[in-house]
């Protein structure tokens, strides 16, 4: 691939085959990575942050994306490609070469190919954007996520940059015909070919299609119109989620392009283990032990719930492992009303040392049952 010729792939370090997700999970990571704000005054990790902003933009549409996988070696008409902005000779590659300023304005040079037309009428027809949705995560307790709660969150995000107003220019300062393309937003080439001479149309390299450039970059958003910006968000988590749960926040997420909604916000929810029960969709499960004497002869335990302490009556004869259950003492069903279920096990205590009196009254048990205990048995 010759200087100058870039795979989108290997801008986001993917394969090409790689899923929407991977190609957004990507994005993320490089574009959080280069962004300005880290790099203030470095004019490379700026660049690279908009070629990275290119490439997804045209990776993240499925039919650009397959144009760009079918044409990108020579672009749609086939032959030795477009000269002054097409895609280069080399397969899949693209010429970031006059590439200066702006993310938006090469996306427009891959419409005038995909969409037809040129780049100055695409340009005029780019309308709002929704903003991308951000992800982020909570830890709550067993019983937080029992009984529901609510969350301060804090997170950080790309939005319109409040210094500018998201129009990229300092303020005081002007937004000022480009002197590249004299405010026509394109440059116009002619060239020969064996057809005889044609002439093609790009988005300027300056302003990207639009005509006009801020006379001063803005110095937070360097021009791109964006900053990451912090935002407190309260999160109301309803009673009975469980581990993996996410909760969707309309409109919480990355700030919109031109004047375009924001997207939402996701959260995943992580629940710390209970050091006493075990759920099991919205049934709770907890083990007690009784003594021997109880399981033979039946009586009255208490145990623990999510409630407080409750009793249940032991028949005799219990055996070891029997389940008990509590009606309407588990989880509160989300998307219902009522909740699951408490089973209580109970698990059978063997006396391992006896007293005096009660090694005497166990061999009087023994003989009415007829069990010889010189013999290996009870308790030796």
């Amino acid at each position: 691939m010759t200087k100058g010729n870039k795979d989108l792939y290997k801008i986001l370090g993917i394969k090409k085959d790689a899923t929407e997700a991977e190609i957004k999970t990507a994005y993320r990571k490089l574009a959080l990575k280069w962004h300005p704000d880290k790099h203030k005054g470095d004019k490379d990790a700026e660049t690279k942050f908009k070629e990275i902003n290119v490439s997804y933009e045209i990776l993240s549409d499925k039919q650009k994306r397959q144009q760009y996988d079918t044409f990108g070696a020579s672009g749609p008409g086939g032959g030795g490609g477009f000269q002054g902005g097409g895609f280069p000779g080399g397969a899949g590659g693209f010429d970031f070469s006059g590439f200066q300023n702006g993310a938006s304005g090469f996306a427009d040079i891959f419409e005038t190919f995909f969409g037809g037309g040129n780049a100055r009428s695409r340009s005029k027809r780019r309308g709002p954007m929704r903003g991308n949705d951000v992800e982020a995560a909570i830890k709550i307790d067993f019983e937080e996520a029992v009984f529901g709660c609510e969350k301060d969150l804090e997170i950080t995000k790309p939005d319109v940059c409040e210094h500018c107003n998201g129009k990229g220019a300092e303020p005081g300062s002007s937004i000022v015909t480009c002197k590249t393309c004299g405010g026509a937003g394109e440059i116009r080439e002619a060239r020969n070919t064996i057809l005889g001479q044609m002439t093609t149309s790009r988005a300027c390299d300056e302003c990207f299609g639009e005509g006009r450039v801020p006379e001063k970059k803005c110095t937070k958003c360097h021009g791109t119109t964006r900053a990451r910006v912090k935002e407190r968000v309260k999160v109301k988590i309803p009673a009975g989620v469980d581990n993996g749960s996410t909760i969707r926040l309309s409109g919480k997420g990355e700030g919109g392009m031109n004047n375009g909604p924001s997207g939402d916000l996701y959260i995943n929810l992580i629940v710390n283990p209970s050091k006493t029960f075990v759920r099991s969709g919205n049934d709770i499960h907890v083990e007690v032990e009784i003594h021997l004497v109880v399981a033979v002869m039946g009586g009255e335990v208490a145990v623990d719930t999510i409630d407080g302490k409750e009793k249940i009556k032991i028949p005799a004869g219990t055996e070891d492992g029997k389940v008990f259950k509590i009606s309407g003492k588990g989880v509160p069903k989300v998307s219902g009303s009522g909740r699951g279920d408490h089973l209580v096990k109970v698990r059978i205590i063997i006396p391992k040392k006896l007293s005096k009196k009660e090694r005497e009254l166990y061999l009087q048990l023994a003989e009415e049952a007829g069990i010889d205990t010189k013999k290996g048995g009870l308790f030796w």
